[in-house]
Protein backbone atom coordinates (compact mmCIF):
# COMPACT_ATOMS: atom_id res chain seq x y z
CA UNK A 1 0.00 0.00 0.00
CA UNK A 2 1.11 3.00 -0.87
CA UNK A 3 1.48 6.35 1.58
CA UNK A 4 -0.59 9.35 0.92
CA UNK A 5 1.84 11.50 -0.18
CA UNK A 6 3.18 8.85 -2.75
CA UNK A 7 -0.40 9.23 -4.45
CA UNK A 8 0.19 12.37 -4.26
CA UNK A 9 3.28 12.68 -6.25
CA UNK A 10 2.55 10.26 -8.25
CA UNK A 11 -0.69 12.71 -10.08
CA UNK A 12 1.58 15.37 -9.12
CA UNK A 13 3.86 14.59 -11.63
CA UNK A 14 1.35 13.77 -14.39
CA UNK A 15 0.92 9.77 -13.73
CA UNK A 16 -2.38 7.92 -13.86
CA UNK A 17 -3.11 6.27 -10.30
CA UNK A 18 -3.95 2.70 -10.60
CA UNK A 19 -7.24 1.61 -9.26
CA UNK A 20 -6.04 0.38 -5.87
CA UNK A 21 -4.76 3.98 -5.18
CA UNK A 22 -7.73 5.72 -6.17
CA UNK A 23 -9.83 3.00 -3.82
CA UNK A 24 -7.29 4.03 -0.77
CA UNK A 25 -7.88 7.24 -1.48
CA UNK A 26 -11.44 7.08 -1.00
CA UNK A 27 -11.01 5.17 1.74
CA UNK A 28 -8.97 7.79 3.46
CA UNK A 29 -11.61 10.48 2.92
CA UNK A 30 -13.90 8.33 4.84
CA UNK A 31 -11.98 7.29 7.63
CA UNK A 32 -9.94 10.31 7.95
CA UNK A 33 -6.50 8.70 7.49
CA UNK A 34 -6.14 11.25 4.55
CA UNK A 35 -5.78 14.83 6.30
CA UNK A 36 -7.24 17.41 4.92
CA UNK A 37 -4.00 18.88 3.46
CA UNK A 38 -3.22 15.55 1.41
CA UNK A 39 -6.87 15.59 -0.09
CA UNK A 40 -6.34 19.28 -0.83
CA UNK A 41 -2.74 18.34 -2.80
CA UNK A 42 -4.62 15.30 -4.43
CA UNK A 43 -7.79 17.55 -5.41
CA UNK A 44 -5.28 20.11 -6.80
CA UNK A 45 -2.93 17.86 -8.30
CA UNK A 46 -5.79 16.50 -10.31
CA UNK A 47 -7.08 19.79 -11.12
CA UNK A 48 -3.81 20.71 -13.01
CA UNK A 49 -3.00 17.33 -15.33
CA UNK A 50 -6.49 15.75 -14.87
CA UNK A 51 -7.53 12.15 -14.63
CA UNK A 52 -7.97 9.95 -17.76
CA UNK A 53 -11.76 8.15 -18.13
CA UNK A 54 -10.48 4.87 -16.40
CA UNK A 55 -9.06 6.94 -13.47
CA UNK A 56 -12.57 8.91 -13.51
CA UNK A 57 -14.77 5.59 -13.89
CA UNK A 58 -12.18 4.21 -10.68
CA UNK A 59 -13.02 7.14 -8.59
CA UNK A 60 -16.49 7.25 -9.26
CA UNK A 61 -17.36 3.46 -8.30
CA UNK A 62 -14.91 4.21 -5.00
CA UNK A 63 -17.02 7.35 -3.83
CA UNK A 64 -20.41 5.74 -5.35
CA UNK A 65 -19.35 2.76 -3.01
CA UNK A 66 -18.04 4.76 0.11
CA UNK A 67 -21.62 4.43 1.92
CA UNK A 68 -24.89 2.45 1.08
CA UNK A 69 -26.35 1.87 -2.55
CA UNK A 70 -29.95 1.75 -2.59
CA UNK A 71 -30.90 -1.97 -4.57
CA UNK A 72 -34.30 -2.03 -6.51
CA UNK A 73 -34.04 -5.62 -7.80
CA UNK A 74 -37.16 -7.06 -7.75
CA UNK A 75 -38.82 -4.39 -6.17
CA UNK A 76 -39.63 -2.65 -8.99
CA UNK A 77 -41.56 -2.95 -11.95
CA UNK A 78 -40.35 -0.24 -14.12
CA UNK A 79 -37.06 0.96 -14.78
CA UNK A 80 -34.90 3.31 -12.15
CA UNK A 81 -34.27 7.05 -14.01
CA UNK A 82 -32.96 9.78 -13.19
CA UNK A 83 -31.60 13.28 -14.50
CA UNK A 84 -29.26 15.96 -13.12
CA UNK A 85 -29.00 19.38 -14.11
CA UNK A 86 -25.34 21.69 -13.86
CA UNK A 87 -27.85 24.26 -12.41
CA UNK A 88 -29.23 28.24 -13.52
CA UNK A 89 -31.07 30.57 -12.59
CA UNK A 90 -35.27 29.67 -12.97
CA UNK A 91 -34.37 26.31 -13.39
CA UNK A 92 -37.48 24.50 -11.92
CA UNK A 93 -37.62 21.72 -14.29
CA UNK A 94 -36.96 18.60 -11.63
CA UNK A 95 -39.86 19.60 -9.86
CA UNK A 96 -42.36 19.10 -12.56
CA UNK A 97 -40.18 16.40 -14.61
CA UNK A 98 -40.01 13.49 -11.74
CA UNK A 99 -43.98 13.26 -11.38
CA UNK A 100 -44.53 13.44 -15.67
CA UNK A 101 -42.12 10.16 -15.55
CA UNK A 102 -43.30 8.46 -13.04
CA UNK A 103 -46.70 8.47 -14.71
CA UNK A 104 -45.05 7.14 -17.91
CA UNK A 105 -44.22 4.35 -16.15
CA UNK A 106 -40.80 4.88 -14.88
CA UNK A 107 -39.25 5.54 -10.85
CA UNK A 108 -37.34 8.46 -10.00
CA UNK A 109 -35.54 8.66 -6.66
CA UNK A 110 -34.15 12.31 -7.03
CA UNK A 111 -31.74 13.50 -5.39
CA UNK A 112 -31.66 17.22 -5.12
CA UNK A 113 -29.21 19.79 -4.23
CA UNK A 114 -29.22 23.29 -2.87
CA UNK A 115 -28.16 26.22 -4.37
CA UNK A 116 -24.72 27.11 -5.25
CA UNK A 117 -23.70 30.79 -5.69
CA UNK A 118 -25.91 32.37 -8.18
CA UNK A 119 -27.52 29.25 -9.43
CA UNK A 120 -30.72 28.33 -7.66
CA UNK A 121 -31.38 24.70 -5.74
CA UNK A 122 -34.28 22.02 -6.10
CA UNK A 123 -33.89 21.58 -2.31
CA UNK A 124 -34.05 24.94 -1.49
CA UNK A 125 -37.33 25.41 -3.70
CA UNK A 126 -39.03 22.47 -2.48
CA UNK A 127 -38.54 24.11 1.28
CA UNK A 128 -40.70 26.67 0.36
CA UNK A 129 -43.42 24.45 0.66
CA UNK A 130 -44.30 24.30 4.71
CA UNK A 131 -44.10 20.73 6.13
CA UNK A 132 -42.20 19.18 3.15
CA UNK A 133 -39.45 17.11 4.66
CA UNK A 134 -37.06 17.02 2.03
CA UNK A 135 -34.37 14.72 4.16
CA UNK A 136 -35.63 10.97 4.42
CA UNK A 137 -34.04 7.41 5.66
CA UNK A 138 -32.80 5.39 2.83
CA UNK A 139 -35.96 2.81 3.59
CA UNK A 140 -38.56 5.58 3.25
CA UNK A 141 -37.44 6.84 0.12
CA UNK A 142 -37.23 3.11 -1.48
CA UNK A 143 -41.10 2.95 0.19
CA UNK A 144 -42.31 6.09 -1.67
CA UNK A 145 -40.50 5.35 -4.98
CA UNK A 146 -42.40 2.64 -5.00
CA UNK A 147 -45.76 3.85 -3.92
CA UNK A 148 -45.76 7.23 -5.72
CA UNK A 149 -43.01 6.93 -8.67
CA UNK A 150 -40.72 9.64 -7.13
CA UNK A 151 -39.24 11.15 -4.51
CA UNK A 152 -37.19 14.44 -4.20
CA UNK A 153 -35.22 14.40 -1.54
CA UNK A 154 -31.59 16.06 -0.46
CA UNK A 155 -28.82 14.20 0.16
CA UNK A 156 -28.68 11.42 2.63
CA UNK A 157 -25.91 11.31 4.98
CA UNK A 158 -25.55 7.18 4.13
CA UNK A 159 -25.21 7.65 0.18
CA UNK A 160 -21.38 8.57 -1.49
CA UNK A 161 -19.71 10.32 2.16
CA UNK A 162 -16.73 10.04 0.64
CA UNK A 163 -18.23 12.80 -1.76
CA UNK A 164 -19.11 15.20 0.96
CA UNK A 165 -16.00 15.46 2.57
CA UNK A 166 -13.97 15.94 -0.67
CA UNK A 167 -16.64 18.78 -1.85
CA UNK A 168 -15.54 20.75 0.80
CA UNK A 169 -12.26 20.85 0.40
CA UNK A 170 -12.49 21.11 -3.07
CA UNK A 171 -14.91 24.06 -3.09
CA UNK A 172 -12.66 26.00 0.13
CA UNK A 173 -9.20 25.15 -2.09
CA UNK A 174 -9.70 26.50 -5.58
CA UNK A 175 -10.35 23.02 -7.29
CA UNK A 176 -13.96 22.64 -7.75
CA UNK A 177 -13.82 23.26 -11.55
CA UNK A 178 -11.82 20.14 -12.25
CA UNK A 179 -13.89 18.36 -14.52
CA UNK A 180 -12.92 15.04 -13.22
CA UNK A 181 -13.83 15.78 -9.81
CA UNK A 182 -16.61 17.20 -10.81
CA UNK A 183 -17.80 14.04 -12.96
CA UNK A 184 -17.21 11.62 -10.28
CA UNK A 185 -18.70 13.82 -7.50
CA UNK A 186 -22.31 14.01 -9.74
CA UNK A 187 -22.24 10.34 -11.05
CA UNK A 188 -21.49 9.12 -7.47
CA UNK A 189 -24.29 10.17 -5.86
CA UNK A 190 -26.48 9.75 -8.74
CA UNK A 191 -25.15 5.64 -9.27
CA UNK A 192 -25.66 5.37 -5.10
CA UNK A 193 -29.19 5.77 -5.96
CA UNK A 194 -29.45 2.22 -7.88
CA UNK A 195 -29.61 3.89 -11.47
CA UNK A 196 -30.30 1.95 -14.46
CA UNK A 197 -30.26 5.04 -17.04
CA UNK A 198 -29.21 8.93 -16.33
CA UNK A 199 -29.79 11.99 -18.27
CA UNK A 200 -27.90 15.07 -17.72
CA UNK A 201 -28.48 18.69 -18.66
CA UNK A 202 -25.73 20.52 -19.08
CA UNK A 203 -26.21 24.30 -19.12
CA UNK A 204 -24.48 26.55 -20.97
CA UNK A 205 -24.34 30.20 -21.20
CA UNK A 206 -24.10 33.51 -19.40
CA UNK A 207 -26.10 32.01 -16.02
CA UNK A 208 -24.44 28.97 -16.62
CA UNK A 209 -21.18 27.09 -14.77
CA UNK A 210 -19.83 26.47 -18.80
CA UNK A 211 -20.07 29.68 -20.43
CA UNK A 212 -19.42 27.76 -23.87
CA UNK A 213 -20.12 25.06 -26.00
CA UNK A 214 -16.58 23.41 -25.98
CA UNK A 215 -16.37 23.80 -22.13
CA UNK A 216 -19.85 22.09 -21.55
CA UNK A 217 -19.31 19.85 -24.38
CA UNK A 218 -16.13 18.21 -22.50
CA UNK A 219 -17.95 18.30 -19.03
CA UNK A 220 -20.84 16.07 -20.74
CA UNK A 221 -18.29 14.31 -22.79
CA UNK A 222 -16.69 12.68 -19.52
CA UNK A 223 -19.87 12.40 -17.85
CA UNK A 224 -21.15 10.61 -20.45
CA UNK A 225 -17.91 8.10 -20.88
CA UNK A 226 -18.07 7.62 -17.26
CA UNK A 227 -21.45 6.81 -16.59
CA UNK A 228 -21.20 4.16 -19.46
CA UNK A 229 -18.01 2.85 -18.00
CA UNK A 230 -19.60 2.58 -14.67
CA UNK A 231 -22.36 0.30 -16.46
CA UNK A 232 -25.25 2.95 -16.36
CA UNK A 233 -26.66 4.82 -19.81
CA UNK A 234 -26.28 8.14 -20.31
CA UNK A 235 -27.30 11.02 -22.79
CA UNK A 236 -26.13 14.81 -22.26
CA UNK A 237 -28.32 17.67 -23.51
CA UNK A 238 -26.82 20.78 -23.64
CA UNK A 239 -29.37 23.64 -22.82
CA UNK A 240 -29.38 27.43 -22.89
CA UNK A 241 -28.52 29.66 -19.74
CA UNK A 242 -28.49 32.83 -21.34
CA UNK A 243 -31.68 33.90 -20.16
CA UNK A 244 -33.82 32.55 -17.47
CA UNK A 245 -35.84 29.53 -17.47
CA UNK A 246 -39.11 30.05 -17.46
CA UNK A 247 -40.64 33.21 -16.15
CA UNK A 248 -39.77 33.53 -12.71
CA UNK A 249 -37.09 33.09 -10.30
CA UNK A 250 -36.96 32.66 -6.28
CA UNK A 251 -38.15 29.71 -4.40
CA UNK A 252 -42.07 30.12 -3.66
CA UNK A 253 -42.31 31.75 -7.23
CA UNK A 254 -40.92 28.98 -8.88
CA UNK A 255 -43.19 26.33 -6.80
CA UNK A 256 -45.78 27.83 -7.80
CA UNK A 257 -44.69 28.44 -11.75
CA UNK A 258 -44.29 24.49 -11.02
CA UNK A 259 -47.96 24.20 -10.17
CA UNK A 260 -49.10 26.25 -12.72
CA UNK A 261 -47.10 24.23 -15.27
CA UNK A 262 -48.44 20.88 -13.98
CA UNK A 263 -52.05 21.86 -14.11
CA UNK A 264 -52.04 23.85 -17.60
CA UNK A 265 -52.51 27.09 -16.40
CA UNK A 266 -49.32 28.55 -17.97
CA UNK A 267 -46.77 26.71 -19.47
CA UNK A 268 -43.69 29.04 -20.57
CA UNK A 269 -42.32 27.81 -24.00
CA UNK A 270 -38.77 27.79 -23.48
CA UNK A 271 -39.83 25.83 -19.81
CA UNK A 272 -41.91 23.82 -21.35
CA UNK A 273 -39.84 22.20 -24.68
CA UNK A 274 -36.69 21.84 -22.45
CA UNK A 275 -38.62 19.64 -19.70
CA UNK A 276 -40.04 17.38 -22.95
CA UNK A 277 -36.32 17.24 -24.78
CA UNK A 278 -35.30 16.01 -20.91
CA UNK A 279 -37.98 13.81 -20.40
CA UNK A 280 -37.68 12.12 -23.62
CA UNK A 281 -34.43 11.31 -23.14
CA UNK A 282 -35.14 10.00 -20.04
CA UNK A 283 -37.34 7.32 -21.36
CA UNK A 284 -35.51 6.21 -23.90
CA UNK A 285 -32.69 5.25 -22.23
CA UNK A 286 -34.90 3.57 -19.65
CA UNK A 287 -36.17 1.65 -22.62
CA UNK A 288 -40.06 2.46 -22.15
CA UNK A 289 -40.02 4.60 -25.28
CA UNK A 290 -38.29 3.92 -28.74
CA UNK A 291 -38.21 6.84 -30.59
CA UNK A 292 -38.47 10.45 -29.03
CA UNK A 293 -42.02 11.49 -31.06
CA UNK A 294 -43.63 8.65 -29.08
CA UNK A 295 -42.24 9.76 -25.47
CA UNK A 296 -42.84 13.05 -25.94
CA UNK A 297 -46.47 12.17 -26.47
CA UNK A 298 -46.71 10.11 -23.50
CA UNK A 299 -45.23 12.96 -21.52
CA UNK A 300 -47.78 15.70 -22.82
CA UNK A 301 -50.52 13.16 -21.90
CA UNK A 302 -49.22 13.09 -18.12
CA UNK A 303 -50.06 16.48 -18.40
CA UNK A 304 -53.15 17.15 -20.41
CA UNK A 305 -54.98 13.76 -18.01
CA UNK A 306 -53.66 15.16 -14.86
CA UNK A 307 -51.86 11.83 -13.67
CA UNK A 308 -48.43 14.07 -13.30
CA UNK A 309 -49.89 17.05 -11.37
CA UNK A 310 -51.74 14.23 -9.33
CA UNK A 311 -48.52 12.54 -8.64
CA UNK A 312 -47.12 15.85 -7.60
CA UNK A 313 -49.68 16.01 -5.25
CA UNK A 314 -48.85 12.99 -3.47
CA UNK A 315 -45.31 13.27 -3.05
CA UNK A 316 -45.72 16.48 -1.67
CA UNK A 317 -47.96 14.90 0.75
CA UNK A 318 -46.13 11.92 1.93
CA UNK A 319 -43.17 14.12 2.49
CA UNK A 320 -45.01 15.92 5.62
CA UNK A 321 -46.60 19.19 2.90
CA UNK A 322 -49.90 19.89 2.40
CA UNK A 323 -52.33 17.75 0.43
CA UNK A 324 -54.43 20.73 -0.84
CA UNK A 325 -51.83 23.05 -2.14
CA UNK A 326 -52.49 22.45 -6.17
CA UNK A 327 -55.61 23.50 -5.30
CA UNK A 328 -55.12 26.14 -3.22
CA UNK A 329 -51.34 27.45 -2.98
CA UNK A 330 -52.04 31.33 -1.68
CA UNK A 331 -52.80 29.32 1.56
CA UNK A 332 -49.04 27.94 1.86
CA UNK A 333 -46.88 30.19 -0.34
CA UNK A 334 -45.04 32.99 1.33
CA UNK A 335 -46.25 36.38 -0.77
CA UNK A 336 -43.64 39.34 -0.73
CA UNK A 337 -44.58 42.49 0.96
CA UNK A 338 -43.32 44.47 -1.66
CA UNK A 339 -44.22 43.83 -5.77
CA UNK A 340 -42.58 46.20 -8.30
CA UNK A 341 -42.84 46.08 -11.92
CA UNK A 342 -39.71 46.46 -13.84
CA UNK A 343 -40.40 48.18 -17.13
CA UNK A 344 -38.48 49.17 -19.90
CA UNK A 345 -36.66 52.25 -20.40
CA UNK A 346 -36.44 52.79 -24.51
CA UNK A 347 -38.37 50.87 -27.20
CA UNK A 348 -36.28 48.27 -28.82
CA UNK A 349 -35.44 44.30 -29.08
CA UNK A 350 -34.61 42.81 -25.97
CA UNK A 351 -31.53 41.07 -26.89
CA UNK A 352 -29.56 39.63 -23.93
CA UNK A 353 -29.09 38.77 -20.47
CA UNK A 354 -26.43 39.00 -18.14
CA UNK A 355 -28.41 35.72 -16.07
CA UNK A 356 -25.70 35.18 -13.36
CA UNK A 357 -26.14 38.97 -12.44
CA UNK A 358 -30.10 38.38 -12.87
CA UNK A 359 -29.39 35.53 -10.39
CA UNK A 360 -27.23 37.30 -7.86
CA UNK A 361 -29.96 39.74 -7.30
CA UNK A 362 -32.23 37.32 -6.32
CA UNK A 363 -29.28 36.18 -3.62
CA UNK A 364 -29.29 39.43 -2.24
CA UNK A 365 -32.70 40.10 -1.99
CA UNK A 366 -32.05 37.26 0.29
CA UNK A 367 -33.53 34.22 -2.11
CA UNK A 368 -30.32 32.62 -2.02
CA UNK A 369 -27.23 31.92 0.43
CA UNK A 370 -24.90 34.83 0.69
CA UNK A 371 -23.15 32.23 3.48
CA UNK A 372 -24.11 28.42 4.32
CA UNK A 373 -26.02 29.21 7.52
CA UNK A 374 -28.37 32.06 5.94
CA UNK A 375 -32.35 31.56 6.66
CA UNK A 376 -33.48 32.07 2.38
CA UNK A 377 -36.54 34.26 2.28
CA UNK A 378 -38.71 32.26 0.31
CA UNK A 379 -40.99 35.00 -0.76
CA UNK A 380 -38.09 36.72 -2.70
CA UNK A 381 -37.46 37.15 -6.23
CA UNK A 382 -38.61 37.93 -9.75
CA UNK A 383 -42.06 36.79 -11.98
CA UNK A 384 -43.38 37.80 -15.11
CA UNK A 385 -39.84 37.40 -16.78
CA UNK A 386 -39.99 38.60 -20.72
CA UNK A 387 -38.22 35.87 -22.95
CA UNK A 388 -35.22 36.75 -25.10
CA UNK A 389 -36.34 38.28 -28.26
CA UNK A 390 -39.48 40.27 -27.12
CA UNK A 391 -40.16 43.61 -29.49
CA UNK A 392 -40.70 45.72 -26.26
CA UNK A 393 -42.02 49.23 -26.24
CA UNK A 394 -40.85 52.35 -23.47
CA UNK A 395 -43.06 51.45 -20.35
CA UNK A 396 -43.54 47.45 -21.18
CA UNK A 397 -43.34 45.05 -18.41
CA UNK A 398 -39.88 43.49 -18.28
CA UNK A 399 -40.56 41.43 -15.14
CA UNK A 400 -41.49 41.81 -11.73
CA UNK A 401 -39.43 42.31 -8.22
CA UNK A 402 -41.05 40.61 -4.98
CA UNK A 403 -38.44 41.76 -2.08
CA UNK A 404 -39.43 42.64 1.46
CA UNK A 405 -38.50 46.55 1.45
CA UNK A 406 -39.01 49.39 -1.40
CA UNK A 407 -35.59 49.72 -0.87
CA UNK A 408 -34.66 46.52 -1.74
CA UNK A 409 -37.20 46.38 -4.67
CA UNK A 410 -35.78 49.40 -5.69
CA UNK A 411 -32.17 48.08 -5.70
CA UNK A 412 -33.07 44.97 -7.32
CA UNK A 413 -34.90 47.02 -10.16
CA UNK A 414 -31.57 48.75 -11.24
CA UNK A 415 -29.83 45.32 -10.81
CA UNK A 416 -32.31 43.61 -13.62
CA UNK A 417 -32.43 46.51 -15.87
CA UNK A 418 -28.43 47.33 -16.07
CA UNK A 419 -28.40 43.25 -16.76
CA UNK A 420 -30.30 43.52 -19.73
CA UNK A 421 -29.14 44.37 -23.64
CA UNK A 422 -32.32 46.34 -25.22
CA UNK A 423 -31.26 47.22 -28.97
CA UNK A 424 -33.03 48.70 -32.09
CA UNK A 425 -32.24 45.67 -33.98
CA UNK A 426 -33.53 42.61 -33.43
CA UNK A 427 -30.35 39.46 -32.39
CA UNK A 428 -30.40 35.69 -33.19
CA UNK A 429 -31.20 34.47 -29.95
CA UNK A 430 -30.07 30.81 -29.03
CA UNK A 431 -32.14 27.43 -29.42
CA UNK A 432 -32.91 26.25 -25.81
CA UNK A 433 -30.79 23.02 -27.16
CA UNK A 434 -27.49 23.03 -28.39
CA UNK A 435 -26.64 19.62 -28.96
CA UNK A 436 -26.58 16.43 -27.71
CA UNK A 437 -23.86 14.03 -26.75
CA UNK A 438 -24.39 10.14 -26.59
Amino acid sequence: MLLPQEIIKQKRNGGALTEAAIEQFVRGLTDQSFSEGQTAALAMAIYLNGMSTAETVALTLAMQHSGAVMDWAEMLDGPVVDKHSTGGVGDKVSLMLAPMIAACGAYVPMIAGRGLGHTGGTIDKLEAIPGYQCQQPLDKIQQLVKQQGCVIVSQSGELAPADRRLYLIRDVTASVESIPLITASILSKKLAAGLQALTMDVKIGSGAIMKNVADASALAKSIVNTAKGAGVPTQALLTDMNQTLGATAGNALEILETLDYLTGKYRESRLHQVTLELGASMLQLGGLFKDKASAIAALEQSLTSGKAAEIFSKMVAAQGGPADLLEKPELYLAKAKVVLDITSPVAGYLNKADTTAIGMAVVRLGGGRAHPDQVINMAVGFSDVKALGAKVAAGDLLARVHADTTEAAEHAKAEYLAALTIETTAATIDPIIHLVID
